[in-house]
């Protein structure tokens, strides 16, 4: 949809909300998050560039126009399912952060791992990671993601000159593990006990952040 349909969409939700009752902040509240749960489906099913506005307006049972105004363009949905979909486990990155630099990373190792072990996160972070694997846009947004909100904080506490590079190098072991563990699924890595995984990861990882 180009900016001017986008611009005339929001102009006819606002002219058919002429003499309605005004909706309420817990209306807003479900209503966006009615559409947040629907994007994250849609982009999981379809993949970024397969999914619409509409697409996602339809499904969440609402006008286009509503998605318009509540989160701008396709792009600025995606950021915000992303951001709902990591909020979980960003959530509990500080539990990375902080500690001894000796264990940091089996911290970091259980972190990522305990993300995807979870159902209740794991399935958004798929819709994701998909998206992103395919779409230059869709990776872009969760690059950002990942880069200010926990790889950053990791860099700062290491106080090394190369620090961003070594976070993301523990990261990029950890990320294309779980890619083969859950994405790609391959055998016996899939099936294998995580308690394996993390005991043969972890000093790895720990090398990367710490090591000469």
């Amino acid at each position: 949809m180009s900016e001017r349909e986008d611009a005339a969409a929001v102009s006819d939700l606002t002219t058919r909300r002429r003499g309605r009752p005004r909706r309420t902040e817990s209306d807003a509240v479900g209503t966006r998050d009615r559409i947040l749960v629907a994007a994250r489906e849609e982009f999981s099913e379809r993949g970024y560039e397969k999914t619409s506005v509409r697409g996602i307006a339809k499904a969440a049972g609402v006008d286009s126009a509503l998605v318009h105004h509540y989160f701008g363009t396709k792009e600025q949905v995606f950021e915000a399912a992303v951001e709902v979909a990591a909020a979980p486990a960003l959530g509990a990155r500080d539990a990375v952060v902080e500690g001894p630099l000796e264990d940091v990373g089996e911290r970091f190792t259980r972190f990522i791992f305990g993300v995807w072990e979870n159902p209740a996160t794991r399935m958004p972070l798929l819709a994701v990671v998909r998206s992103a694997v395919n779409n230059e846009t869709a990776a872009t947004v969760f690059r950002r993601l990942v880069a200010t909100q926990l790889l950053r904080r990791i860099a700062d506490q290491l106080e090394l000159p190369d620090a961003e590079l070594r976070a993301e190098l523990a990261a990029a072991q950890l990320v294309g593990t779980a890619m083969l563990r859950y994405v790609i699924k391959v055998e016996p890595l899939a099936s294998v006990d995580v308690e394996q995984i993390i005991a043969r990861v972890a000093p790895v990882v720990q090398n990367h952040l710490t090591g000469p």
